[in-house]
């Protein structure tokens, strides 16, 4: 590994943040760009759930059961990382497709716990409406988003890396059919290698070196309530909606994790979502919407990530994905490694951009 090696990361969300501050910890001469602030665009609205759950492939819950694992490390590395362990209860699904799920995943070695009704409200006292039948995975928890992107990349700084918010990207520069560095809004960035990991805005800035990224940007609505006493002891997916506590006592919720369908009316949609939070609680009499936010989830179309080295193009790496939140440790590592010392993880394999080739 050369010490050394300059790196530009476009892209100041979790995903940029962490390969940034897996570089420089590695010895490399980092530069950050971003048009955002740190916390990047798709990031902040993010219901920013850790977890393996739900119906992929074994060998994708094999990465983030690993990424889970790396938030621990994370966080030891860096005591300023908000994360709390505060466990799941789930009945997001028919009873049927609930215990077969829970079958799977506790095969394969996934903390699945099943609960009954009075063992739900134990562990969320302030449910209204509580399910016959719910699983608990107490091992997955949350990272306060905007938070946890700040830290990385303010650690990142005093590691040396230069982070440059509010400056765009234009351009990839190439010389000689290699990547060298980007044009941007206040002049061009020189680099041995840029890693783009701009969310949404990827596909733009991967079209001026020819590359084609296949990613659809999906919205999803999530209503956020004023600080309010503690109500949640950790994430609750319902059939009707997911919700959680911030650290700073906001409940936050959406139809799913990724949010609600806007709708025509944004607002509205908005309104009815947090009257039917407020519905599933407790104790709510006096919990206030405060704002909702409308995130544009940058998903490729096969619904796994791109990540590792565009073909045909030397000097340019892509870590583009939805599910960023649990990811985000295990990426910025690997990525890390592979950038530096050519070394891409197992893990990793089914993911590069050469699948959409195929």
């Amino acid at each position: 590994m050369s010490a050394a090696k300059q790196v530009i990361v476009v892209g100041a969300g979790i995903i940029g943040a962490s390969i940034a501050w897996h570089l420089a910890k590695a010895g490399a001469k980092v530069s950050v760009v971003a048009d955002s602030g740190a916390g990047g665009v798709a990031t902040p609205n993010s219901f920013a759930w850790i977890n393996a759950s739900w119906g992929n492939p074994e060998p994708y819950f094999r990465l983030r059961t690993r990424s889970m694992a790396e938030w621990t490390r994370l966080a030891q590395d860096l005591s300023s990382i908000p994360l709390a362990w505060c466990g799941g209860l789930c009945w997001d699904l028919p009873a049927a497709e609930l215990e077969a799920y829970a079958a799977e995943h506790s095969g394969w070695g996934y903390g699945i716990e099943r609960v009954d009704r009075a063992e739900a409200a134990r562990i969320e006292p302030d449910l209204a409406e509580l399910p016959d039948f719910a699983l608990h995975v107490p091992g997955e928890g949350v990272a306060e988003p905007v938070a946890a992107t700040q830290a990385l990349l303010a650690d990142a700084e005093l590691r040396g890396a230069r982070v440059m918010t509010g400056t765009t990207v234009s351009a990839l520069i190439q010389t000689n059919g290699r990547i060298t560095g980007v044009d941007t809004s206040t002049g061009p960035v020189a680099a041995d290698e840029v890693v783009i990991a701009a969310g949404g805005g990827s596909p733009a800035i991967a079209a001026t070196a020819g590359i084609k990224l296949p990613i659809e940007t999906p919205p999803g609505l999530i209503v956020h309530s004023r600080p309010y006493e503690k109500l949640l002891n950790g994430l609750v997916i319902g059939d009707r909606l997911h919700m959680r506590q911030t650290a700073e006592g906001r409940i936050i919720a959406g139809s799913d994790f990724g949010g609600a369908d806007p709708g025509m009316d944004a607002a509205a949609t908005a309104r009815d979502l947090f009257a039917a939070m407020k519905s599933m609680l407790r104790g709510a009499d006096g919990l206030k919407l405060d704002f909702h936010t409308v995130g544009y989830r940058p998903t490729p179309i096969d619904g796994f990530p791109i990540i590792g080295r565009a073909r045909g193009v030397s000097g340019l790496y892509v870590a583009v994905m939805h599910s960023g939140i649990t990811l985000a440790p295990a990426v910025g590592l690997f990525a890390s490694r592979e950038i530096l010392d050519g070394a891409r993880d197992p893990l990793l394999e089914p993911y590069g951009l050469a699948r959409f080739a195929q």
